[in-house]
């Protein structure tokens, strides 16, 4: 399997861990993602922790590794770029994935921690899990900045080689700007809209990897001696 294919997948995979993650999120999460008070958090927890579980396998785990190639098929199908911005947004791709697989990971073993403390000491589990809430929102989950900043660099580089639709530009532009402002304290309700944003960018740039590469036609430029064979 090519890189382009397995990158098209990879980023109809991570549009479907978003859709999956939201729909849990507002449906049978409801109690646990909408609740301010820790006590009924640690609760939900304790009897859903197999929900959760599942919900976070899906939105961190799954999501992390689809980035990976995901990563490094985009900084391929933009190598026609000049300078650094490719090498650049490919690390931040590799970046988000190790932060967001990270915080996976931490909340996986975490959850199992306010559990197991919560049989013999319920007000320990509730401050165990505020703490575990802190480094989980730190780590990505109260902000979108190393995703929003990886799609931004993806999208003015694809505007520049015209490597993805610019349909698909447009909403990368929109769901980076939605991701760089949840870092400002009060604003970290917008990452729902870089959530919405981003479902919509990765099915546009999966579909564009899997159709593979654009044509001249298409406003891609082609180098002197492949312009020269065309003519002739």
């Amino acid at each position: 399997m090519s890189l382009r294919t397995t990158g098209g997948i990879a980023a109809l995979t991570a549009a479907a861990t978003f859709v999956i993650g939201l729909v849990m999120f507002a449906t049978m999460l409801m109690d646990y993602t909408t609740s301010e008070s820790a006590d009924v958090s640690v609760a939900f927890l304790v009897d859903n922790h197999a929900a959760l579980f599942v919900w976070n396998l899906i939105i961190t785990i799954v999501f992390g590794v689809a980035l990976v190639p995901l990563s490094y098929a985009l900084g391929d199908r933009l190598s026609s770029a000049r300078g650094s911005a490719v090498k650049v947004s490919t690390a931040f791709g590799l970046m988000w994935a190790t932060v967001i697989t990270a915080t996976g990971m931490i909340a996986n073993v975490g959850y199992k921690a306010v559990i197991d403390l919560h049989e013999t000491d319920p007000e320990g589990a509730v401050t165990l899990w505020r703490a575990l809430d802190t480094v989980q929102d730190g780590l990505g989950g109260g902000n979108e900045l190393i995703g929003g900043v990886w799609i931004l660099l993806v999208t003015l580089t694809a505007m520049r080689t015209r490597a993805i639709p610019r349909w698909v530009n447009h909403f990368g532009l929109g769901a980076a700007a939605a991701g760089l402002i949840t870092i400002v304290p009060g604003l970290s309700d917008l990452g729902a809209i870089f959530g919405i944003g981003s479902i919509v960018w990765f099915v546009g740039v999966g579909i564009a990897l899997l159709r593979g590469e654009p044509t001249p036609r298409q406003g891609v430029a082609v180098t002197a001696p492949a312009a020269a064979t065309a003519q002739a």
